[in-house]
C-alpha cells in the first residue's frame, strides 16, 4: 500500500516491517562463522515481532545459494558492510570525544546496548512511542542493559521531535553524533530538507552525521524491479517501492555541503573492500555510485 500523510505502522507492517527486516539480516549475519558483526539482541526481538518470512531470513531459510538476490553471503555481507560503517562511525566519534549520540529513526537498533561507549555518552533513541515501547519492553525481558545512558524519544519524526530531544536532556551546545540509517528514501523529498534542517539547527560545531549515500535520479528502473523481486522471493507481502518516496530530491551530500557540513562519501566498492569483501559487480551496475556518507559540522 502507498504512503499518505499521517500514515501508521508498527514493526510487522509498512514502514516498520522493513526495521523488523533489517534486524532480520543481522540476526543471520551474526550467526556465520567469523562474523563481522555481533548484535546479540536480533534474533529475540525478530522473533518477538513475529513476522514469518523474517523469522526464516534470520535462520538462513530464505536463502538460496548462488542467487543473485538470496545467496547467504551476499545477504550477510551486505548488511555487515552496512551495519560496520555506522558502527565504525560511533566509535570513530567517542574516541574523538564525543559523549552525545542520537540514533533517529531507531526500529530495533541495538546500538545502545552492544556498543563499548566511553563513559558519560548519552545515547538518544528517536521512534514512534509504539516502537519504542516494543523494543524497551523486549531487550528489559531479555534482561538486555544499554552500555551507555540511553533515552528513548518516543515521538514521530513528522512531530516536532526536535522539542521532544530536547526535553529529554539533549544538549544543543554539545557536539554530537547522529545517524540516519535506512530512513532517508522513506521521507518526501521536502520533508528530507527539513530533517536536516533541524539537525543542523540542533548541531555544535565538531558535531558528526553519518547516513547513506543515493542518488534516487541515477537509480536505475532494473533496481526498482529488483526491490520489488526481493520482497516478493522472501515471502514479504510489503512492495518496497510501495514505501518509498520519490520525486525530485536534493541529495544528502549537496543539501549538507549547502549548510555548512563537510562532507566524505564512500561508495558502496570502497566501503566494501574496507571490510575485506569484493562488491558484486552486477550490484554495482544496479545501484550506480550509491554507498555511505559522513559528515562534520564546522
Amino acid at each position: 500500500m502507498a504512503r499518505t500523510d499521517g500514515d501508521a505502522w508498527d514493526l510487522a507492517s509498512s514502514v516498520g516491517s522493513t526495521a523488523t527486516g533489517v534486524a532480520a539480516s543481522r540476526a543471520l549475519a551474526t550467526k556465520q562463522p567469523d562474523p563481522l558483526i555481533n548484535d546479540p539482541y536480533a534474533d529475540a526481538l525478530v522473533r518477538a515481532v513475529g513476522l514469518e518470512h523474517c523469522i526464516r531470513l534470520a535462520d538462513g531459510e530464505a536463502c538460496v545459494e548462488g542467487d543473485q538476490m538470496l545467496d547467504r553471503q551476499r545477504m550477510c555481507e551486505q548488511i555487515a558492510v552496512r551495519t560496520r560503517f555506522f558502527d565504525d562511525f560511533f566509535t570513530g566519534a567517542g574516541e574523538a570525544g564525543v559523549r552525545q549520540a542520537v540514533i533517529l529513526a531507531s526500529g530495533l537498533d541495538t546500538r545502545a546496548y552492544r556498543l563499548a561507549w566511553p563513559a558519560g555518552t548519552v545515547v538518544f533513541e528517536v521512534d514512534q512511542p509504539g516502537v519504542i515501547e516494543f523494543k524497551s519492553r523486549t531487550l528489559a525481558d531479555l534482561g538486555a542493559e544499554p552500555t551507555a545512558d540511553r533515552r528513548a524519544v518516543a515521538v514521530d519524526l513528522r512531530d516536532d521531535w526536535p522539542q521532544a530531544l530536547l526535553d529529554s536532556g539533549f544538549d544543543p551546545t554539545r557536539a554530537t553524533a547522529w545517524i540516519a540509517e535506512g530512513l532517508l528514501i522513506y521521507l518526501p523529498p521536502e520533508a528530507q530538507d527539513r530533517l536536516f534542517d533541524n539537525i543542523t539547527a540542533l548541531s555544535a560545531p565538531g558535531s558528526g552525521l553519518a547516513t547513506e549515500h543515493m542518488d534516487m535520479a541515477k537509480l536505475s528502473q532494473a533496481w526498482s524491479t529488483k526491490v520489488t523481486e526481493w520482497s516478493r522471493r522472501i515471502g514479504s507481502d510489503v512492495d518496497l517501492m510501495d514505501l518509498f518516496y520519490s520525486g525530485d530530491r536534493n541529495t544528502a551530500g549537496s543539501y549538507l555541503t549547502s549548510q555548512g557540513w563537510q562532507v566524505r562519501v564512500q561508495l558502496s566498492r570502497e566501503a566494501y573492500a574496507g571490510y575485506g569483501f569484493e562488491f558484486p559487480d552486477d550490484l554495482a551496475e544496479l545501484a550506480g555510485d550509491s554507498g555511505y556518507l559522513s559528515a562534520t559540522l564546522t
